[in-house]
């Protein structure tokens, strides 16, 4: 394969970036690029980084692998510069200039399954845990990671290996006088079977247990709705002004509190308007209401026609009145679910608890592994296989289909680490990854 680089660190101004590449005959290029040679392995260097006419471009410090003692399983290096973008460019220009290329998005983890380093569900773990949204997941996908769920898959299809060793022994040499289809055969299909039944329950399905809560911010123009959204972000996501109809389109960003995610959306203020810009916002603004998990009505004053209007506008979704502006003293009314001020940030450790209590935080207690959807697909066909089995020796079935029923779900096991996987799934696997990983 290719020598490749890329970028690991986002491409934005920052105290650092880091430049990975892999490849044969990557590290015969690091005296080109600093000037000397590097000795040891696993060493962290302070070198200058030249660009092809021996011009510094930075001080850097610079760490290489031999394969197969690397990530990906070949010689390697990695470079720490300066984050500023010209700096990123220069390096990315010299790395061009010595015939590397740069790496698609997983390639350095799509080696390290091509080369045996890792499995592939433990590659797919890599990305899990990047992706993880709160402390939970983050756990469940390390387990993942550290290799217990490929131990347990594979311990599972050696037991599978075992019966099926019984079941071929009973068809090559029943007619020799040995017996090979005993109880102890049926017994341990049959606790195989409960055994990873269990197994498979203790999986929870990323999608179903990432899925980010979705909540929108409504009200009426001016009411406060962007000042209350940056307040609880901590910094200015979205802009604000004095200016009725500020905001035109949705501003969407993240917010991780109390073990919940939310994604949180701040629409144009909703009235009457014949601006067409503005109308075309406060018509996604509405739209929006129907795939909102949390509908957050955001209020500067009491007025009963009002409130009822957004109350109507939510059609049944969970609801959330706030008012702002407490800072110019409570509304007269106690008609609110809480009451906040942009402005001093009073109220808002309420607010962030209030929209914690409507989501239901995961127990990583409750599961052992976080998995994917092809995951349960193949646990649920290895399973089907495993009980068809069972259910042919009980009913003096033919031995020739149970043996194929075991070898298939062994097959499906197979798939699970990657002992058998297409091109293309490989393909659709490492293309949801981050460039430089």
């Amino acid at each position: 394969m290719s020598v490749v680089f890329a970028l690991a660190t986002p491409p934005a101004k920052s105290a650092i970036c880091v430049f990975r590449v892999s490849g044969h005959g990557c590290l015969d290029k690091i005296k080109q690029i600093t000037g000397c040679e590097l000795k040891r392995a696993r060493t962290f260097y302070l070198r200058s980084f030249l660009d092809a006419g021996g011009g510094v471009i930075d001080n850097v410090g610079v760490v290489f692998f031999k394969g197969p003692n690397s990530y990906t399983g070949e010689d390697s290096f990695e470079v720490y510069a300066h984050g500023s973008l010209g700096v990123m460019s220069l390096i990315v220009d010299v790395f061009k200039g010595l015939g590397f290329d740069e790496a698609p998005p997983g390639e350095f983890t799509k080696r390290a399954f091509l080369n045996n380093k890792i499995s592939l569900n433990e590659a797919e773990a890599v990305v899990d845990i990047i992706d993880s949204s709160s402390r939970e997941s983050v756990y469940l996908s390390s387990k993942s990671l550290s290799g217990t769920f490929t131990d347990l898959v594979v311990g599972f299809s050696k037991k599978i290996d075992f019966l099926r060793m019984g079941v071929e022994g009973e068809i090559d040499f029943s007619d020799e006088g040995e017996d090979f289809l005993d109880g102890a055969l049926v017994g341990g299909l049959k606790k195989i079977v409960v055994d990873f039944s269990l197994f498979v329950d203790g999986c929870v399905n990323k999608k179903h247990y990432s899925s980010k809560n979705k909540v929108l911010f409504v009200g009426p123009v001016n009411s406060g709705k962007s000042s209350v959204f940056n307040r609880l972000l901590g910094f200015e996501r979205a802009l604000v002004s004095s200016v009725a109809g500020t905001t035109r389109d949705l501003v969407e960003s993240e917010l991780f509190y109390s073990d919940a995610s939310f994604s949180l959306l701040d629409s144009a203020g909703i009235r009457e308007t014949d601006d067409l810009i503005e109308s075309r916002g406060i018509s996604i603004a509405l739209e929006q209401i129907e795939g909102a998990d949390v509908v957050v009505g955001i209020f500067d004053s009491f007025d009963k026609n009002v409130l009822n209007k957004f109350s109507k506008l939510t059609k049944g979704k969970k609801y959330l009145t706030v008012y702002n502006k407490l800072d110019l003293g409570p509304p007269n009314q106690e008609v609110f679910d809480c009451l906040v001020s942009a402005k001093t940030g009073e109220g808002f450790g309420e607010l962030k608890n209030k929209l914690a209590s409507f989501f239901k935080v995961f127990d990583r207690s409750d599961y052992s592994f976080l998995v994917r959807d092809r995951h349960i697909s193949l646990f649920n066909s290895s399973l089907k296989c495993l009980k068809d089995a069972l259910l042919k020796i009980e009913e003096g079935g033919g031995l020739e289909l149970v043996a194929e029923d075991l070898r298939l779900a062994r097959g499906f096991l197979d798939e699970v680490v990657g002992v058998k996987t297409s091109d293309s799934l490989l393909g659709d696997i490492f293309s949801n990854f981050c460039i430089g990983k």
